[in-house]
């Protein structure tokens, strides 16, 4: 049988207003490592929701990437998530040891 590794991170918007949810469980093979971790923040002064999936290391990793590039885009987070997207698609060592 399969085994099945996943992690879900959802957003809605509606009426103008945005929720996102996630687990909270991280895993290290099969075993739980936590199960109330917080997979969602918000960033820039409260004005950005944000949340990523996979190895808790890489998501750490990815906020702190992610926030960089909202600063560096003057807050504009379509073009900083566009950005980092880019460099983590060109980028075989960023993409390979997160």
């Amino acid at each position: 049988m399969t085994k099945v590794h996943a992690t879900t991170i959802i957003g809605l918007i509606h009426n103008g207003r945005a929720a996102m949810a996630g687990d909270g469980q991280v895993t290290f093979d099969d075993t739980v490592m936590k199960t109330q971790a917080v997979k969602i923040r918000t960033m820039r002064d409260d004005t950005i929701l944000a949340g990523f999936a996979g190895a808790a290391a890489d998501a750490l990793a990815l906020f702190e990437l992610l926030e960089k590039k909202i600063d560096e885009f003057s807050g504009n987070l379509r073009r900083a998530v566009v950005e980092l997207a880019k460099e983590w698609r060109t980028d075989k060592l960023l993409r390979h040891c997160l």
